[in-house]
């Protein structure tokens, strides 16, 4: 399973990264396609009418580690970047999470330790 969080659209068959902005949606795509535009070595883009658009969701995925809720932000190399979303401060002192923000409590996890990796799409 891939780490998705972000939003996402379905255009002409396809989904695609997204950036919704009005009435219209930035799609990025990883190889160059007809009408995308390279905006750095793997991204492109191509700005689309949000009419034209199947659908746009917002995606993140949510898994538990160490018996707590977290919500994945990113993967790199088999560790997961994960924020707590418990709501309890104390419980997340006591995993040794690093204090991203107030009250933004995040760690690496092993993939390979995390549970019940799954999808939530609003």
């Amino acid at each position: 399973m891939s780490i998705r969080h972000g939003f996402y659209a379905g255009w002409r068959g396809a989904e695609y990264e997204a950036s919704p902005d009005g009435d219209q949606v930035r799609i990025y795509a990883r190889r160059h396609a007809d009408g995308f535009r390279q905006v750095s070595p793997d991204r492109y883009v191509q700005v689309v009418p949000l009419a034209e658009v199947d659908r746009l969701q917002y995606v993140t995925t949510h898994c538990v580690w160490r018996g707590e809720p977290f919500v994945v932000l990113g993967e790199h190399d088999g560790w997961l970047r994960v924020e707590y979303c418990g709501g309890k401060a104390p419980v997340a002192e006591g995993l040794g999470l690093e204090l991203f923000d107030r009250g933004v409590y995040q760690a690496w996890a092993s993939r390979h330790e995390v549970e019940d990796l799954h999808e939530e799409t609003v």
